[in-house]
């Protein structure tokens, strides 16, 4: 069975910066990753060419067994659900949030001209009470609270039947309460038997879901280690990627750590 994600020696320069060097992983259908690092580690540039929206410098990018460079992106980019917050920014603020994600049906932040089957709406809807926010569905996105906005976005993501899902840290700006629910409702949906693989960038640990499978962690643009959560999450591999002394704490699949004294 060929990788979802195929990334080999993935290397990518911004004038003199270098963002991802020489970067190489796999992701297999049925599993769940969680891209940890800090800040400027590179996790959401490795999402944007996940998500078939940035092209590596060098190396090469495999996504759904299509080649990055060698495939027609707007073909690609429905296959991928993308939560992010660039897709957030460009949300028209009138817009509601049955139309957010309506459009992703089209691959647009707004609904212009674009015909939609009554199948779509109602696939639309479905996933909005799915994320607990139907009863929001005919207010513009601008309106809503930063954890109906999440919700709505995971939604849209979930719009066309992705083969791939990608979230890119879906509980930032949230309050403590917010964080939880999202948090459980991101682990049962990983834990749908028809759940696409998934892929979630964040630099708390606290935002890990029960499920994921395995980890990726980031320093500075390099591979600090990649593998199973159990073998690869330890607090050797977090200190070296946060470059700080720190022990792991593991408690009913949730993580935390904290600075050893």
């Amino acid at each position: 069975m060929s990788p979802v994600l195929n990334l080999q020696g993935v290397t990518v320069r911004r004038g003199r910066k270098l963002l991802l060097n020489n970067v190489s992983f796999q992701i297999q259908e049925g599993q769940r990753w969680v891209i940890l690092g800090p800040n400027g580690a590179g996790k959401t540039t490795l999402l944007q060419i996940a998500s078939g929206r940035l092209f590596p410098t060098t190396g090469t990018a495999q996504v759904l067994d299509e080649t990055l460079g060698a495939v027609d992106v707007f073909e690609l980019r429905p296959r991928i659900g993308l939560c992010s917050n660039a897709v957030a920014n460009s949300i028209p603020g009138h817009e509601t949030a049955l139309n957010t994600v309506l459009t992703a049906a089209y691959g647009v932040t707004g609904r212009w001209r674009e015909q939609y089957e009554r199948l779509d709406e109602r696939r639309a809807f479905g996933l909005l009470n799915a994320w607990g926010v139907g009863t929001v569905f005919d207010r513009p996105f601008s309106t809503l609270s930063e954890g109906e906005r999440k919700r709505v976005q995971i939604a849209r993501a979930l719009m066309t039947d992705p083969e791939l899902l990608l979230l890119d840290e879906p509980g930032a700006g949230l309050d403590l309460a917010g964080r939880e629910e999202l948090v459980s409702s991101i682990s049962e949906l990983v834990d749908w038997e028809d759940a696409p693989a998934t892929v979630l960038v964040t630099h708390h640990l606290e935002e890990i879901p029960p499920g994921f499978t395995h980890v990726l962690l980031l320093r500075d643009g390099e591979l600090v280690a990649a593998g199973p959560m159990g073998e690869t999450l330890t607090s050797e591999n977090l200190s070296e990627t946060f470059e700080v002394p720190l022990e792991l704490v593991e408690r009913e699949g949730r993580y935390s750590a904290f600075k050893k004294s």
